[in-house]
């Protein structure tokens, strides 16, 4: 039996273990998992896995990736939004899941305050392409022929509401251009439809028109980020054309976590993952991916997350695309 004293100590030593983990001292002494809201085989999951393996290195334990696909991405932030707060479940935040965030005025949590920003790890490029044989090599040709044709140029997208519709969207408002916009299922079907002569224009990721435009059975107009992105070199910014001052759109991906896990874990994970990201073979492997490397605090990364959101729905309001 244990008596007063003895059962004081024990309180006391158990308070303190409280405290370090709370602390984050000990953290991790069991496996993490990182939720990925899309399925296997995409940007989010090849990105998840190179920053999961990269943790259970420097980490020691286990690192889980769970693929959790579904409506458009909130599906796997609902499921992060949930969870405990004990720095044992990430998720891979994107650009495009702000997006849905913006369209969908009935999600069960709230993008801007159930969580806990970690890191940023990557920007993607976005790429303006076309047939070989439309009418314009360049973004202000385009600018021109769209102009001198209104509503006759289409462009194409994966979906009302996604990345690339509103990334063309923002395009017609910043140039003041009226195009029709033709919404496919998918980013193939767009891509395809283009191939195909049924559409003029996709604003689409570099790295799924990459190998189209290669062959030449694509011809690239700009990319839409203020830097030229490394897999095309050749191929100039939307900026450079001078019709679009300011034009800067990037997807992104970035690691998060639920709100109230201990500074200390977040602060823990954020030096790990940008040590990580600052080591040759790691950023190889995501450039090889399609990406830019790019880090950050938790606190710029929750800026940019907050940024994207107002952004975004400016856009969604000047278009007046109603929210689901």
């Amino acid at each position: 039996m244990l008596t007063r004293r003895r059962l004081l100590a024990v309180s006391a030593v158990a308070l303190v273990g409280a405290t370090r983990a709370a602390r984050g001292d000990d953290w991790p002494q069991r496996p993490i998992r990182i939720i990925v809201p899309f399925g296997p085989g995409g940007g989010s999951d090849i990105i998840g896995r190179i920053i999961g393996q990269s943790l259970q290195e420097k980490l020691g334990q286990p690192v889980v990736i769970e693929n959790r696909p579904g409506a458009a991405g909130t599906l796997g932030n609902e499921a992060v939004a949930r969870a405990d707060k004990d720095g044992y479940t990430l998720g891979i935040m994107t650009a495009g899941q702000i997006i849905a965030a913006v369209m969908n005025k009935s999600l069960r949590y709230d993008t801007l305050t159930a969580f806990d920003p970690v890191s940023q790890v990557a920007t993607a490029g976005l790429i303006i392409v076309t047939r070989p044989d439309f009418p314009a090599d360049d973004v202000k040709q385009l600018v021109a022929a769209a102009k001198a044709n209104p509503g006759k140029i289409s462009f194409a997208s994966p979906g009302f509401g996604a990345t690339q519709h509103l990334t063309a969207e923002l395009f017609r408002q910043t140039t003041g251009i009226d195009v029709l916009h033709v919404p496919f299922r998918t980013s193939p079907e767009a891509i395809s439809a283009l191939l195909g002569k049924q559409v003029d224009v996709v604003f689409e990721t570099v790295s799924a028109v990459l190998g189209q435009v290669q062959s030449g059975q694509l011809k690239a107009l700009a990319v839409t980020g203020k830097d030229r992105f490394p897999a095309v070199p050749d191929v100039p910014t939307a900026i450079e054309s001078g019709v679009l001052p300011g034009y800067d759109v990037t997807t992104w991906y970035g690691v998060f976590a639920p709100r109230g896990v201990p500074p200390e874990i977040i602060a823990k994970l954020n030096k790990v993952i940008n040590d990580s990201l600052a080591e040759e073979v790691v950023q190889k492997r995501l450039t090889t991916a399609g990406v830019v490397v790019r880090g950050s605090t938790p606190q710029a990364f929750g800026e940019h997350m907050a940024r994207e959101f107002a952004r975004w729905n400016a856009v969604r309001e000047a278009a007046g695309i109603p929210q689901q």
